[in-house]
């Protein structure tokens, strides 16, 4: 008996297809039946690159395919909510890339679909799986760096998106910061206070979409830890992702931005390479979290990641740009539902 998922995709861009190329070849659960894309070529030609899978301009064909028995979201944001709500109706396990979306009310009525439905959903904090990562969050668990004290935490783009991008991104924290949201509240705990400055310096066209290129985010921890994120869409030398969590026995420090861990050393100089994009850097989280997901399909127990994770950063993200916005600090109040912690600003 075939044990694998079999699984359907919608959303062809950049990170589909590299969800689809893991689906397809480097996650032994998967059975990838069927890709999407309203553009029916790059559908044709994304299937015929991974080796002849079914393909289709319509994601209700994806919808009303028996034999799919989990989704996996990739389409542009404004999408999100509606595809994995409609997957939910249909009775379908969901992967949904974050945000689920930029509206507060639409995510709260996409987790209550999939709590209807039954089904699983698990949303795209990639880094939660990273090999890095999740080394440190398991030493901070067992107390090896004792209480902590304090977390910081780089995210710098090499270069921007596009202003066709980042106009519908939601904005610079809910597009950028969300993810040092998700893995702050995961490694150190909840959050009560955020504080946010930003500035737009590289290109006047970033004022004049309304959004930023670099800030920084200070965060109060319920637990009275500090924390301590900048990010920058335009860092030029490359892609970085960086954190340092200290404690009161110890400190971690995560710096897995280069392709080789080689130096070279002239009579003048020391050169060490950088990774240039995301998908460079955490190649092996994007695999892994796909493989989470399809064992909690097939062993029936919850994602580690779910909807109220992705509300938190959502909220948390709002608070930023509205503490940016109005140069105050902004606070934040959470209540417990069904298990799960569930964020909203104080004022």
């Amino acid at each position: 008996m075939d044990e694998r998922v079999r699984v359907g995709l919608v959303g062809l861009g950049r990170m589909g297809r590299f969800h689809a190329a893991n689906l397809a070849g480097r996650a032994p659960l998967a059975r990838l039946v069927r890709i999407v894309d309203a553009n029916k070529k790059i559908a044709r030609e994304t299937a015929e690159q991974l080796g002849g899978v079914e393909w289709s301009g319509s994601y209700a064909d994806l919808l009303e395919d028996p034999e799919i028995e989990a989704v996996v979201v990739a389409s542009p944001t404004p999408l999100h909510a509606e595809m994995a709500e409609a997957a939910a109706r249909a009775g379908k396990h969901v992967f949904c890339e974050k945000p689920i979306s930029l509206d507060l009310q639409r995510t709260y009525q996409v987790i209550e679909a999939v709590r209807s439905a039954g089904v699983k959903m698990q949303v795209g904090f990639h880094r939660r799986f990273d090999p890095d990562y999740r080394a440190a969050w398991e030493r901070i668990s067992a107390g090896e760096i004792g209480d902590v004290y304090l977390f910081r935490t780089s995210l710098r783009d090499m270069r921007s998106p596009g202003f066709d991008y980042i106009k519908g991104s939601g904005g610079f924290f809910a597009d950028v910061t969300l993810h040092d949201f998700d893995a702050a509240r995961w490694l150190v705990g909840e959050i009560e206070e955020v504080t946010a400055f930003g500035v737009a310096l590289s290109d006047p066209g970033f004022e004049e979409v309304g959004d930023i290129d670099n800030a920084v985010v200070t965060l109060r921890f319920t637990s009275g830890a500090l924390g301590v994120i900048d990010n920058s869409r335009v860092a030029g030398y490359g892609y970085e992702c960086s954190s340092e969590i200290m404690g009161s026995r110890g400190t971690l420090r995560i710096d897995n931005h280069r392709r080789v861990a080689v130096q070279t050393l002239t009579p003048d100089r020391m050169c060490q390479d950088y990774v240039t994009d995301f998908v460079e850097r955490f190649a092996d989280a994007y695999r892994a979290e796909m493989e989470h997901f399809l064992d909690t399909v097939r062993s029936d127990r919850e994602p580690e990641v779910t909807g109220a994770d992705a509300v938190a950063a959502f909220v948390l993200a709002q608070a930023a740009d509205r503490s940016y916005r109005e140069g105050r600090t902004a606070r934040l109040k959470r209540e417990t539902r069904d298990g799960e912690v569930f964020y909203e600003e104080a004022d």
